[in-house]
């Protein structure tokens, strides 16, 4: 870096001049040159000679007087004096006064700060200029405290910009700053001069490792080619491919060495040495474990997804790994592969896997709080003990608690029932639910086997299959009677569900698409025995637009044959509107409804209660469309939709007297998924219908 020539630099402040008084002529002692050299002891011009005593400088030979004039002899400090001030003592050192002189109008003052201006060039041709702002000192701010900061901020981003230069293939490249005053603005602009010179380009390319199965495996994943420039990222990019995929493809033990990169300055190429250092080709043997056991190794063994004898792959190591994880019975889990040298297929030697397993908590305490329009407040609670009954057999006691439903529940749980992500379930649970469509005191066993989707695991093809056993005493209205009575119905049931899902989240899809048929055999038991069945089929889309916002699709359509609908019990019916379903409508408010006196009309306040009420009747046939635009900055979100459906009586959904809702929602997005806000109103309300409908949950609506 130059520095400033004489006349230039960062202005300093210096003391203001003062006159200087001129002396007494009468005071005035002029002492001739001659005399001078009288009263100084002259030295030996002997250069051996023995030096002369102290006393001869302490006290001079008498001077030589002259007729012209007497002779003068140099003032002397009175020796009593000067011993008299040295034999005093020194002041304690507590006594000493440390504190800075204040200089009243200076030191009180702030110091003044120097504006400058930062000029770059040479670094915007090659690409670089942007990444150079990002990190430059100068840049970072545009003021400093004096001159000699400025430079430092200059010395610093010449270091920074011949980085920046060598990383990507010009080695010969240097950098300049300069310093000048711009009187006219008050400050000064730092220039920053880079000069690249020729690029580097990549000249042999060696791999130093024993042969690979198959030949040529290294240097195939590596990817660098001849003539390429030597672009740092580029290289330490090819060189961690390397590490990652060896590990894949049958050597868990390989590791890569130190590169030598021989710079050629005439013609401008590097020849590129790795050293690579294979180790044995392996094969998956045993699970072994060490630690505080959750689990015996042969459940271990559910969990992975390879064959013992198969060729060694890191990603089966990662992947039982999160299977471990995600039974959720772990503080930590790791998994390493363990050299052995017992030979495997194919020359291969058979690799361990050490399973270091540390038990953490398996009870849980869980709670959800819901709102939806229909379905008021709920409040959900569960105790869980995760390994009850081991291997990973749970059990649950779940409650919910809401101003329109109560109920109780026990769950037995066994995942990883006897093979990997297979889950065995089964179900006690009461329940009471009041609704305006009916109201039902249910009580339900069930049990079914899954193959389901987790935020850990998703996967593409999920199903299950079941029984319900279900006693439910309800409320229905009567055509015949003209008004609500009770029955009892006692419903047989084998369901069974059958998905497709290619999204990229379980909780917060932003692209792919997914596929859902439910089909349930069921048999009714009420004043005779009815068989029918129920059918839904469901699809959504996700197509991202830009980085922020989602278009979100979503088409359902349902239908029940072969019974009667007031032959249902109201809670097997279909119905729409809610926050899983049309919004705009509060929680089974869309479809048929019937008009029915309202027990709380009170004759004496006829103003105050409608004298009849609409009440959903349900059906047996629906269909649903969703259409959302989800724009997300940060961690929150705003979505507007548009939702569309309608319920049937007849067995298949027809395309008429669709109904509309609109509205716009909330996200907030956490680590579990987002949180959901969404207000709707319908369109073309009619009576009975609400002009607002709210819908508080968590994640997206589909």
């Amino acid at each position: 870096m130059s520095q400033p020539k004489p006349g230039q630099g960062a202005p300093s402040r210096l003391p203001t001049p003062q006159p200087v008084a001129e002396p007494d002529a009468s005071e005035t002692l002029i002492v001739p040159d001659a005399e001078f050299e009288k009263q100084v002891p002259r030295l030996s011009d002997d250069p051996d000679a023995p030096l002369e005593s102290i006393e001869d400088f302490q006290t001079p030979p008498p001077a030589a007087t002259t007729s012209a004039e007497p002779a003068r002899t140099l003032p002397q400090a009175d020796p009593a004096a000067q011993d008299s001030e040295l034999a005093q003592p020194l002041p304690p050192l507590a006594g000493f006064d440390a504190a800075p002189v204040q200089i009243a109008g200076v030191d009180d003052a702030p110091a003044a700060e120097i504006r400058y201006q930062t000029l770059v060039e040479g670094l915007g041709a090659i690409g670089l200029e942007g990444r150079f702002n990002a990190l430059s000192a100068l840049k970072d701010d545009r003021d400093a405290p004096n001159a000699a900061v400025i430079a430092a901020r200059a010395k610093e981003d010449e270091a920074l910009a011949v980085r920046l230069m060598h990383a990507i293939g010009y080695y010969d490249a240097t950098a300049s700053s300069a310093i000048e005053q711009l009187p006219d603005q008050g400050g000064v602009r730092v220039t920053l001069t880079a000069i690249p010179g020729a690029i580097y380009n990549l000249g042999a390319i060696i791999v130093k490792a024993d042969p690979t199965v198959p030949i040529g495996l290294i240097e195939r994943e590596l990817a660098l080619a001849l003539g390429q420039p030597i672009d740092a990222e580029r290289v330490q990019g090819a060189e961690a491919n390397v590490a990652l995929r060896l590990p894949q493809q049958g050597y868990p033990f390989a590791e890569v060495g130190q590169r030598d990169i021989l710079l050629d300055e005439v013609t401008h190429v590097g020849d590129y040495t790795l050293p690579v250092t294979i180790g044995p080709r392996g094969s998956f043997g045993r699970i072994v474990t060490q630690g505080d056991p959750v689990f015996e190794p042969l459940h271990i063994e559910r969990l992975r997804r390879y064959k013992e004898g198969e060729l060694y792959d890191a990603r089966m190591v990662d992947d039982l790994r999160q299977a471990l994880v995600a039974t959720s019975l772990f503080s930590s889990a790791g998994v390493e592969p363990q050299r052995t040298g017992r030979p495997g297929p194919d020359g291969t030697e058979q690799v361990d896997l050490l399973v270091t397993q540390n038990k953490g908590p398996h009870r849980t305490l869980a709670g959800q709080l819901g709102y939806g329009t229909g379905q008021g407040f709920t409040i959900e609670g569960s105790w869980t003990h995760r390994n009850l009954f081991p291997p990973e057999g749970a059990l649950i006691v779940s409650g919910i608690a809401g101003t329109q439903q109560q109920g109780l529940g026990v769950t037995f749980r066994r995942s990883n029932a006897g093979r990997r992500d297979r889950t065995v379930t089964a179900i006690a649970s009461a329940n009471r639910q009041n609704y305006e469509a009916y109201e039902a005191f249910t009580g339900t066993l069930s049990g079914r086997i899954s193959y389901d989707s987790t935020p850990i695991w998703q996967k593409r093809w999920t199903y299950f299959y079941g029984f319900e056993l279900v006693g439910t005493n309800e409320d229905v209205f009567d055509f015949a009677l003209n008004d609500r009575v009770r029955r009892t119905y006692g419903i047989a049931a084998f369901p069974a569900f059958l998905g497709y899902d290619t999204s990229d989240d379980l909780l917060n899809p932003t692209r792919g698409f997914r596929v859902k048929l439910n089909l349930s055999p069921e048999a009714s038991v009420n004043r005779g025995t009815r068989p029918y069945a129920r059918t839904m089929l469901e699809g959504t889309a996700y197509y991202p637009v830009g980085g922020n916002i989602v278009i979100a699709g979503r088409a359902r359509v349902g239908s029940i044959a072969g019974i009667g609908r007031d032959e249902l019990a109201p809670s097997r019916r279909f119905y729409s509107g809610g926050g899983g379903s049309v919004r705009g409508f509060g929680f089974q408010q869309l479809g048929p409804r019937t008009e029915e006196p309202n027990p709380k009309y009170d004759p004496d306040e006829p103003d105050k209660e409608p004298l009849t009420i609409f009440r959903p009747l349900g059906g047996r046939s629906f269909n649903e469309f969703a259409l959302e635009a989800r724009y997300r900055f940060g961690n929150f979100g705003i979505v507007p939709f548009v939702d569309a459906g309608q319920v049937y009586d007849t067995a298949l959904p027809k395309g008429s007297d669709i109904r509309f809702g609109a509205g716009i929602g909330g996200r907030f997005y956490t680590n579990f998924g987002p949180m959901r806000v969404d207000v709707a109103t319908p369109i073309n309300r009619k009576q009975g219908e609400s002009k607002i409908a709210v819908y508080i949950s968590i994640g997206q609506a589909f």
